[in-house]
């Protein structure tokens, strides 16, 4: 006898082939999950068997099997007309009445005598779901649906789904039988997120692959909006560790633009069951969920990663009634836990050019080709081969074209939506959320779309030339000394990490104040005296936290902690802000507060800096962020470096100032490192080695000043190298010196990246470490393990 419905507490993991993968995970949830924190709604599933006697009804299954038969999935044209005939039977076709007398019955236990209950009811594959297949976004969802007619329609409109035009063409290029593959109808209680929020969430970074942290996305109303990429969502990336150990957890924040939601339709059945609203600005500069409840959807990705032994992809929903968060779905994560974590493959721009638009970046890659702008499905036919697709948002329905793009651009969508979720699949470099792109850029003309640099990807006018490298990383090669690495950009730490690397031997806050503030810390600190024209623009950059020196202060941690966390527990050098008074002046509302210098570079900077008077509430600030990050959140592999010191008495103050404001040397294992790039340092350095724990050393400057050369300037730029022997002489004595006092001693400036005979000549004079930027990495130590090298 056929089992029609099984209710979700009746299955679990075992019973995939009758009720599909998101079911029988649901039931699983329910039935182990629910004492540990983890709440979904309940509700029913029709069974595999129930579809499968539906088709075989009334001759359903052989008219189908027929269409297919000779359908050529390549030619988009003849796919969606046979989807469209076979989904039309289907919506035609009668349940057998067993299948509808179950549906009924179960429908009105799960109402408990609300008439007015609003259910979901999404679709379920017996092969999606599985860790080497992912469908996501193939079969309909059906949300607000109230009574029985409705339910019943939404479950046959489900049951069609599994012949959308992507459908067909997935199963065929992945290999599944479209025969053997069955569908079941969630039918579960709705969580009442249009009065609240809903996202997605990751329990790996969908980037990069670090699996050390959990990645959640968050926008109002019903969650169909994140996931269809409707909406730029908030993005939140939350540490694993310091959750297990409750500390605080979230490494990063970002705000996103929020602009619609989607919420219940009067009318409450298929087609017309919801309907998307404007968010009122006001909210839309607020984060959509709030830093505790952050981490509590957090605790849950940990709870149902560590049940299914793998990374998931999970959909979760704010109940505006109880206040209660809620899992609605989960499923393995298919993309970035299959990838080898023993090929580094990098994708390198060699040229730069106009940006015409920027947005979220999807993967790590980069394309280029001709732009071809849809506005809407039915001009699928006009995509060729290489051509670069750009459209306000796209649907799974286009799969079928975006699998022959070179690139894909789009206005809205955050990283968890469809279309980024199925580039990833190809392997196709997506940059999605970029609001204006199909305004910006214009039909036929040829683009580079750039993954590479981060967070945020490009799109630049031109083909622009690029390199592709491929190394193994599995067994890299014995060094007498340690390789770090130079990463200014939180953005790609996750990324970053993956090389071999020994931490990092220097990573900026310039970067971090610059990219992620983007405000002078004065204007912030005054910012209530600010003249009124200047006010809109800084309070829409500190939109979402408490004011503007909170925002200061937690963008730096965020930067910091990023950069701490992807490296844990190797060393992370952290290098105070050493901007110049002109960089300074460029920061919004800069120009208030910094003084024009006729020579910056040898002006008002470093450790002069943080000394004075003047600067010293804006130096305090970042004395805040950094104890928060080592003392709160726990990490202590931070290590604060001082640049540009000029005298040992200014050490000393440099050394009793961090003091003063709670970060003192040796106290909590904290170690200071001083940037060694005067000629000063090398010379003295027995004297500064006295307040420091170690010197990094910085060759650009040290070289700059050695041989009198403005480093910027064209005109003698080739007189610039590390190499000269008179910076080798003083390279020498800041090495000796350390060694002669047992402290570190290491290199962060670009000589070594530059000239890898450079860094062998540092590692043979006894340095301990070279920090090298991560393009370099590969090369540089195989270079340096070459023993038949000069």
């Amino acid at each position: 006898m056929t089992d029609y419905v099984l209710w979700f507490d009746q299955v679990g993991m075992g019973d995939v082939e009758r009720v599909g993968g998101k079911n029988a995970s649901l039931g699983e949830m329910i039935s182990h999950l629910a004492s540990s924190g983890v709440t979904v709604p309940g509700g029913f599933a029709t069974s595999a068997d129930a579809y499968r006697e539906f088709l075989s009804y009334q001759g359903l299954a052989d008219r189908i099997n027929a269409a297919l038969s000779d359908l050529d999935v390549d030619d988009v044209r003849a796919l969606a007309e046979t989807g469209a005939a076979i989904r039309s039977w289907i919506l035609e076709a009668p349940l057998p009445p067993p299948l509808e007398a179950a549906i009924r019955e179960s429908y009105i236990t799960l109402q408990a005598g609300n008439e007015q209950m609003a259910a979901a009811v999404r679709s379920s594959a017996t092969a999606e779901d599985l860790p080497d297949a992912s469908f996501a976004g193939q079969q309909e969802t059906h949300l607000n649906i109230v009574g029985i007619g409705n339910v019943l329609h939404a479950v046959r409109d489900v049951f069609a789904s599994l012949f959308n035009d992507r459908a067909i063409s997935y199963r065929v290029h992945q290999g599944f039988d479209h025969s053997k593959i069955a569908l079941s109808a969630g039918i579960q209680r709705m969580v009442r997120s249009e009065t609240a929020s809903s996202g997605v969430m990751f329990s790996i970074d969908t980037e990069s692959g670090f699996d050390q942290v959990v990645f959640i996305t968050s926008s109002y109303g019903l969650g169909e909006t994140v996931v269809q990429g409707a909406v730029n969502p908030d993005e939140f990336y939350v540490h694993k560790l310091n959750l297990r150990e409750g500390r605080p957890s979230i490494l990063r924040r970002n705000l996103g633009a929020k602009a619609i939601k989607m919420v219940y339709n009067a009318f409450a059945s298929v087609g017309q069951s919801v309907e998307t609203l404007r968010v009122d600005r006001e909210l839309r500069q607020q984060f959509s969920v709030t830093d505790a409840e952050v981490e509590e959807l957090a605790r849950m990705a940990l709870t149902i990663e560590e049940h299914y032994g793998r990374p998931m992809d999970i959909e979760w929903a704010k109940d505006g009634d109880d206040g209660k968060l809620y899992v609605v779905q989960a499923r393995p994560e298919t993309v970035k836990s299959r990838t080898s974590k023993t090929v580094m493959e990098r994708y390198l721009l060699k040229e730069t050019g106009i940006v015409l638009a920027e947005g979220r970046s999807i993967g790590h890659r980069i394309g280029s080709g001709r732009v071809r702008i849809l506005n809407d499905i039915d001009e699928m036919d006009q995509v060729q081969e290489g051509d670069v697709l750009v459209a306000d948002m796209t649907d799974p329905d286009w799969e079928p074209i975006m699998k022959r793009s070179a690139a894909i651009v789009t206005n809205r969508g955050g990283r968890t939506c469809h279309a980024a979720i199925i580039a990833r699949e190809l392997g196709i470099p997506a940059v999605v959320g970029c609001e204006d792109a199909t305004e910006r850029l214009k039909d036929g003309q040829e683009v580079t779309v750039s993954c590479a640099e981060g967070d945020t990807g490009y799109v630049y006018d031109g083909a622009l030339d690029f390199d592709i490298r491929t190394n193994s990383v599995d067994s890299m090669p014995e060094l007498p000394f340690k390789i770090m690495m130079n990463v200014g950009n939180p953005d790609r730490a996750f990324d970053f990490q993956g090389l071999p690397n020994a931490g990092v031997g220097l990573a900026r806050l310039e970067f971090i104040i610059n990219r992620m503030i983007g405000v002078h810390p004065k204007a912030l600190l005054n910012f209530d005296n600010l003249p009124e024209d200047l006010k809109p623009t800084v309070r829409r950059r500190f939109a979402g936290y408490p004011g503007p020196v909170d925002f200061y202060v937690e963008k730096l941690v965020e930067g910091i902690s990023t950069l701490a966390a992807a490296f844990w527990p190797k060393r992370v050098i952290t290098r105070l802000s050493d901007f110049k008074s002109n960089e300074y002046a460029n920061l919004i509302g800069g120009r208030l507060y910094e003084p024009e210098e006729e020579n910056p570079m040898l002006g008002f900077r470093g450790a002069s800096r943080y000394i004075s008077k003047n600067f010293r509430d804006c130096f305090e600030l970042e004395c805040r962020a950094m104890r928060k990050v080592r003392d709160e959140m726990g990490f202590t592999n931070v290590e604060i470096m001082v640049p540009f010191v000029r005298t040992p008495g200014e050490a000393e103050q440099v050394v009793g100032l961090l003091k003063d404001n709670g970060l003192e040397r040796g106290k909590n294992g904290l170690k200071l490192i001083m940037m060694c790039e005067l000629p000063a340092n090398a010379i003295l350095a027995d004297e500064f080695l006295q307040y420091f724990d170690g010197f990094s050393i910085g060759s650009n400057d040290l070289t700059q000043l050695t041989l009198g050369l403005d480093r910027d300037s064209g005109i003698i730029a080739h007189l610039f190298d590390e190499r000269n022997p008179a910076i080798k002489v003083l390279l020498e004595n800041a090495i000796q010196a350390c060694k002669r006092q047992g402290k570190y001693v290491g290199i962060c400036g670009q000589g070594p990246s530059d000239h890898p005979d450079f860094a062998r000549w540092l590692m043979e004079h006894g340095i301990d470490s070279v920090s090298l930027n991560p393009d370099s990495v590969m090369d540089t130590w195989f270079f340096l393990a070459d023993k038949s090298q000069p």
